[in-house]
C-alpha cells in the first residue's frame, strides 16, 4: 500500500499545522497552546478527548465501525527544547530560546493525520487511543503519564510510538526486535582536596589532577569492566574547578552520562564509577562524593509487536524501504517507560540525508515536511491492521 490517497489530499493541511507548532514552541510541561491546538483539531474530527494528564497530555479515543474489545495505544510526543534556533525561514520560532529541534511538532502532527482519516472512516474493530505527551526531552512525561493512569484510564493491549531520523532516507522506515535506544543515567562528582599557592603545589591536594585522573580511569568501565559483546558509553561532559591561574582550587566538579541498553551492565557501570571516583580520589588523599542519578530506561522493543509494525511500514513504503535490523542507538527515549507497561514497537522514519540542517538537536534543523503523509499513512494502516474488522 502506498500513501494513503486521502492523507495525500490534505499534505498541505498538515504542512501548515506542523509550521504553526515549529513557530510555537514550549518545552517540557509548559505544552499548554500545543496541548490546546491538539485538543481543538481532535474534537473538530469528532474525537473524543481527555486533557490534564501529566499536566499537558492529551489523549484521543476513537472507537471504530465495527464492534471489537481490543485497543491500542499510539503516542507521539510534543515538546521542543530549550535552545535558540538559527533558521530565517518564515515559521522560524517565535519564541527565543524555545525550538523544535528533534522534530516532536512533525511527530504531533503525523499522528494528528492519522486521527483525522481514522476518525473520517473507523475502518477497524476496537478501540485507539492517540496519546499526545509531554515532555519527552528529560522531563520523563511518559513516565508520568504511566504514572498517573495512563493505561487504568485508557486500556490497551499495545502501544506504539515512532521517531523521525535524519540519516534514513525519505520514504524508508526501521526499527528493530529488542533494545533501540538506551538507558540515559547521568552522574555527578564531587572531588575535595586541599587548596593552596599554585608555586608550592607539594603543600596541597590537587583536586584538578584527581579529577583528571578519575576522568581517565572511568574509561576502563567500557575497556575492562563491560562484556566486550555488550555497549557502554561513559562521557564527562563537565569539569569545573578553580577561579585564578596561580590557586590550586579546594574542589573540583565532574558530570557527565552513561549509557547502556544491557540492565546489568547499567548496575555494574553505577557501581564501578563510585569505586572508581572514591577510589582514586582516597590513594590522592582527597576525597570524592558521587551522586548517580538512573534517567530513562532503555527501549526495548518488543518482538511481536515490532514484526507487526515493520510489516505495516512495508506495505506503505515497500519491502525495500524498511530495515528490520538497524543498529541501536545511544540516545534515549522515555516511550521506555510505556514499553515497560505494554507490549509495543518503536520505530524509525526516515527524514532524509543527515546533512546541516537536518541533524537532531541542533539550531539549524528543522523537519522535513515531505514525510508527514507518510508517517500519518503508516499510522492510519496499523490501526486497520491491528485492530481488524469484525467478520
Amino acid at each position: 500500500m502506498p500513501i494513503n490517497n486521502r492523507i495525500a489530499d490534505f499534505h498541505a493541511d498538515l504542512t501548515a499545522w506542523r509550521r504553526d507548532l515549529h513557530a510555537n514552541p514550549e518545552i517540557g510541561f509548559e505544552e499548554h497552546r500545543t496541548a490546546a491546538v491538539v485538543a481543538a483539531k481532535l474534537e473538530e474530527f469528532g474525537i473524543e478527548v481527555h486533557r490534564g494528564l501529566a499536566g499537558t497530555g492529551v489523549v484521543g479515543t476513537l472507537r471504530g465501525n465495527q464492534p471489537g474489545d481490543r485497543s491500542i495505544a499510539l503516542r507521539a510526543d510534543m515538546d521542543a527544547l530549550p535552545m535558540p534556533e538559527a533558521n530565517n525561514f518564515e515559521h522560524a520560532s517565535k519564541t527565543p530560546g524555545k525550538m523544535h529541534a528533534c522534530g516532536h511538532d512533525g511527530h504531533t502532527v503525523m499522528l494528528l493525520g492519522a486521527a483525522r482519516y481514522l476518525a473520517e472512516t473507523r475502518n477497524f474493530a476496537g478501540t485507539v487511543h492517540f496519546v499526545f505527551q509531554p515532555a519527552e526531552e528529560g522531563g520523563g512525561g511518559g513516565r508520568v503519564m504511566v504514572e498517573e493512569g495512563l493505561f487504568d484510564k485508557f486500556p490497551a493491549e499495545e502501544v506504539y510510538g515512532m521517531h523521525n531520523w535524519p540519516g534514513l532516507p525519505v520514504g524508508q522506515f526501521a526499527g528493530r526486535v529488542g533494545p533501540l535506544m538506551a538507558a540515559t543515567d547521568q552522574f555527578e562528582i564531587a572531588i575535595e582536596g586541599r587548596g593552596g599557592h599554585a608555586a608550592q603545589p607539594n603543600k596541597t591536594i590537587d583536586p584538578v589532577v584527581v579529577g583528571s585522573q578519575i576522568v581517565g580511569a572511568l574509561q576502563t568501565i567500557a575497556s575492562r569492566n563491560a562484556d566486550p559483546i555488550k555497549s557502554v558509553v561513559v562521557s564527562v561532559t563537565q569539569f569545573h574547578a578553580g577561579s585564578a591561574f596561580n590557586v590550586i582550587p579546594q574542589s573540583a566538579w565532574l558530570c557527565g552520562t552513561i549509557r547502556t541498553f544491557d540492565a546489568d551492565l547499567r548496575k555494574q557501570a553505577q557501581q564501578r564509577l563510585q569505586e572508581i571516583a572514591e577510589g582514586i580520589a582516597l590513594a590522592m588523599g582527597g576525597s570524592a562524593k558521587v551522586d548517580f542519578r538512573f534517567g530513562y530506561p532503555a527501549t526495548v522493543n518488543h518482538a511481536a509487536q515490532t514484526e507487526k509494525a515493520l510489516a505495516v511500514a512495508e506495505r506503505v513504503a515497500g519491502a525495500g524501504n524498511v530495515e528490520h535490523n538497524v543498529a541501536p542507538s545511544m540516545g534515549g527515549e522515555d516511550f521506555a517507560y510505556m514499553l515497560l507497561e505494554k507490549p509495543g514497537a518503536y520505530i524509525f522514519i526516515g527524514n532524509g540525508p543527515e546533512v546541516e540542517g537536518q541533524k537532531l538537536h541542533q539550531v539549524n534543523y528543522d523537519f522535513n515536511d515531505e514525510i508527514l503523509p507518510v508517517g500519518a499513512s503508516y499510522w492510519a494502516q496499523l490501526v486497520e491492521e491491528v485492530l481488524t474488522k469484525a467478520a
